[in-house]
């Protein structure tokens, strides 16, 4: 590929371009989940759980509360049912997809292997809209939480009153801060915080277990009250299937669990394509983490619903966003109960950060190799900023508001489950698993329902979700257009016939036709020679190589070229090629020629009739179309230098 002389970059642009070039090499990235060089030098399974925890665990934050204001007295109940779609849908789903995608991928791309062309890139396009919903409500919803407890404390409540939008906005903006400095993933931070913050909560629920068991009274009000209000266990049941998708925040965690799945620690056996060590040790990370998940969201839902009144849990009341703290001053004291939300607070603002980093590795991974983001889209810092501004934005329309981003973060967490369910169907399927797709099936059934009834009970959600797909699109389309003249073809490389028809050129002028190829009869070539001939007005003695390029998926934006020569007729030698773009394929062929020959190359092109602005369409959606002037243009993007640049000729 031709190379061209830039001046040095400024020291700013080095460092908000770090890494950016090892992140372009094929399979290379370096962002915060980026694999380790050695797969065998991870971290035990138990730490990286720790890692994907802080997102996970720190839910019961605000989880209780969320369910109390949903459920009301059903929220025990509700909450068992939560734990069983848990451990018998969510928890088999997404081992199954650390199975299929090993390196972190998720199932957005098992999805991705199933569909081509552009209908594939839009459907990624979308599931990337909706993990962004995710990703970036749990940044926006979590450092809201965290200012909540922080104002709620009673040393600090009459200072911070009415400042939670201030609050949120700088734990945001610390958040990118840490980014920007240079996040590497503190694993032993993540264990430290999960550790503190787990063994207080158990503090936190004997005591409250303690305090039920010596007012025996708030079990049988608890209990008449229920009945009265709904009769028998299956009404209850059923009413807590129709509120269950208010409580479906209590599922996020697993798409970060596979997420941090690079860094659980293989065995020395493991293969870069057989990793059997990782999928065993994150399959023990995904179950340890929904079991422990699962007894603190059904023991808490107990004594917040047994132990806090009604109006508390309501805007404005002590418990809503905090119903844990809430016990935990009223029967601990300020003293243990500042130390509660001290480690509340450190473990959102943490899984902020989890978020972010899901976010960072999961966007490089896409847009930039699809050619729908700019080159620094590779690099960690410029995208910290960008998310960090949509985060300040999300808090501002939200008012760093907990309860008004619930719906929105339920929507990014149960599409994103929905998908990863189907295509573990579609997986357990291929694989003639009869039990295993009928399962799945159920599971994927069962989560589309609570999705549907979310986005109908709590449109906010699919709205803002939404608006992250329609501004993803249309970036990406919009950063395609202005790539489209980019030479984008990795590498170059000829076959032997290929090679000896290059060399045997340069001995004189290199004389290129680009051909489309038809029947590929002798007289196809014949007339193509003379139409060349004629219309440029050469003599007869010029010699000629015909190249022809096969068009395979014109969606796919970067790739390798392979040239293959053969003679046909026993006379014409033909270069045929393979790419997504006939432009972007002849021109790296001709500054390949060019690079290894010293020679300058022509190429003779005819004109494509028909309209020029249907043509460049027919180009950029399918790699066809106004050949000649685009390849002329690719050539002059990627050399500057007009005596060095491959001649065009069009007739």
């Amino acid at each position: 590929m031709a190379t061209t002389e830039h001046p040095p970059p400024s020291r700013i642009r080095t460092w908000m371009l770090q890494g950016l070039s090892d992140m372009g090499k094929p399979g290379g990235h370096t962002g915060p989940h980026a694999e380790p060089e050695n797969p065998h030098k991870g971290q035990r399974w138990w730490r990286v759980m720790c890692l994907t925890g802080v997102d996970y665990f720190s839910t019961l934050g605000y989880q209780p509360g969320i369910a109390a204001l949903a459920a009301g007295l059903l929220s025990p109940v509700a909450t068992i049912v939560l734990v069983v779609v848990t451990l018998a849908g969510a928890l088999p789903v997404y081992r199954r997809v650390a199975e299929e995608s090993p390196h972190g991928e998720g199932s957005i791309a098992m999805l991705e292997r199933l569909l081509s062309f552009w209908k594939g890139k839009l459907f990624v396009l979308t599931l990337l809209g909706f993990a962004a919903t995710d990703f970036l409500i749990t940044i926006t919803l979590s450092a809201a939480d965290a200012s909540t407890h922080l104002i709620e404390n009673p040393h600090l409540e009459s200072t911070l009153h009415g400042k939670q939008m201030l609050i949120t906005l700088i734990l945001v903006a610390l958040l990118g801060a840490v980014f920007l400095k240079g996040f590497l993933e503190a694993i032993g931070v993540a264990v430290a915080l999960v550790a503190a913050y787990l063994a207080l909560n158990v503090v936190v629920v004997i005591v409250g277990l303690w305090h039920v068991v010596t007012e025996g009274h708030v079990v049988t009000d608890w209990t008449s009250a229920l009945t009265a209000e709904h009769g028998n266990i299956f009404v209850m049941i059923g009413m807590s299937l129709l509120v269950f998708p208010k409580l479906a925040l209590g599922l996020s965690g697993f798409e970060t669990g596979v997420a941090v799945m690079p860094h659980v620690q293989g065995d020395p056996g493991d293969t870069e394509e057989q990793p059997k060590g990782r999928i065993r040790d994150t399959k023990k990370l995904l179950t340890t983490a929904a079991l422990i998940m699962s007894v603190f969201l059904i023991a808490t839902s107990f004594i917040t619903t047994w132990l806090i009144p009604k109006k508390e849990f309501e805007t404005g009341g002590q418990a809503n966003g905090r119903a844990l703290a809430y016990l935990a001053h009223k029967y601990l004291g300020n003293a243990f109960g500042t130390v509660y939300d001290v480690s509340t607070i450190a473990i959102l603002w943490f899984a902020g950060a989890s978020a972010m980093a899901g976010l960072l590795n999961l966007m490089p991974r896409y847009l930039p190799r699809y050619g729908m983001a700019p080159h620094w889209a590779r690099a960690v810092r410029p995208m910290v900023i960008v998310f960090t501004l949509v985060a300040f934005l999300v808090t501002w329309i939200f008012e760093a508001d907990v309860d008004a981003q619930g719906g929105a973060y339920a929507t990014g967490v149960l599409v994103l489950m929905s998908s990863a369910a189907i295509a573990v169907t579609i997986a357990a399927r291929k694989a003639a698993q009869r039990g295993w797709t009928v399962g799945f099936a159920v599971v994927s059934a069962v989560l589309l329902y609570v999705t549907v009834v979310n986005v109908i009970e709590r449109p906010d959600g699919v709205k803002i979700g939404a608006c992250f797909i329609a501004g993803i699109v249309l970036v990406s389309l919009l950063s395609r257009l202005a790539r489209a003249f980019e030479l984008r073809v990795t590498s170059v490389t000829l076959d032997d016939t290929a090679e000896r028809f290059v060399r045997d050129m340069a001995s004189r002028k290199m004389r290129f036709i680009a051909n489309e190829p038809d029947s590929r009869d002798q007289a196809e070539y014949r007339d193509k020679i003379d139409q060349i001939r004629t219309d440029n007005d050469m003599p007869d003695q010029e010699d000629f190589v015909f190249v022809e390029v096969t068009v395979l998926d014109p969606s796919e934006f970067e790739a390798g070229l392979t040239v293959r020569g053969e003679v046909l007729h026993n006379r014409y030698r033909v270069l045929t090629l393979e790419s997504s773009s006939i432009p972007n394929a002849l021109a790296a062929l001709l500054l390949h020629v060019r690079d290894t020959t010293g020679c300058i190359p022509h190429i003779y092109f005819e004109w494509t009739e028909g309209n020029p602005f249907h043509n460049f369409l027919r180009f950029f959606l399918f790699g066809q179309g106004e050949v000649a002037p685009v390849t002329r243009e690719v050539l002059r993007e990627a050399e500057p230098d007009r005596d060095r640049r491959p001649r065009v000729h069009t007739g």
